[in-house]
């Protein structure tokens, strides 16, 4: 995929990044490495800790500097030399994504290696003649998304069978979609945090 298709399909979802009084993102820079770190957050309250931590260290920070919402292709574009830019997930969903890796019997002693993202082969949007894959950064926005599914179709909930729900790594998908000459990621869509999404053509 091209990266202006990429970046299309992130542009709704924000992260939260702290800059300062100069409207600067804020950089961590590490005592020993030297190496200057960009933190980009999926829940905004944990940026608001961070900003907090952040004004107890240094006092410099502690007027003009405030926590600011980015679209998360403007990140991906992000390239300033001597910088790495992170992606922080939220811990609960980094929780509930170890979880669903243990039940299909696979676990990751390291903890969860990038952001999580959530997809169900129970669910599919199709626009015109294409079908997409949504892929959610929250499990319970997957959940309810299948279950208003479900109640769409008259159904009573389905009983999800394990491997219903599937998790994959943020920074790997993104990876196959400018990598991938095949189309494994062509059709995934993401959903932002906080929304689920209605398969009934007329709620949509």
């Amino acid at each position: 995929m091209s990266t202006e298709d990429i970046e299309e399909r992130l542009a709704g979802v924000p992260v939260y990044a702290l800059s300062n009084a100069s409207e600067e993102f804020v950089l961590v820079s590490g005592a020993s490495t030297g190496k200057s770190l960009g933190l980009f957050c999926f829940k905004k309250e944990d940026a608001d800790a961070l900003l907090e931590h952040i004004r107890i260290m240094d006092p410099g920070m502690r007027s003009g500097s405030k926590v600011v919402a980015v679209a998360l292709n403007k990140v991906f574009q992000l390239k300033v030399d001597g910088v790495a830019f992170r992606l922080i997930p939220e811990y609960s969903q980094v929780k509930n994504a170890l979880k669903e890796r243990e039940k299909v019997g696979t676990s990751d002693d390291d903890g969860f290696p990038g952001v999580p993202v959530f997809q169900s082969r129970s669910l599919v949007l199709k626009s015109q003649s294409k079908s997409y894959r949504p892929v959610f950064f929250r499990k319970e926005d997957l959940e309810n998304s299948l279950s208003r599914a479900s109640r769409d179709q008259n159904q009573l909930n389905p009983a999800f069978r394990p491997g219903d729900v599937q998790v994959a790594v943020l920074e790997e998908v993104i990876k196959g979609m400018k990598e991938g000459s095949t189309s494994t990621w062509d059709d995934v869509v993401f959903i932002p945090p906080g929304f689920d999404i209605s398969t009934d053509p007329n709620k949509q």
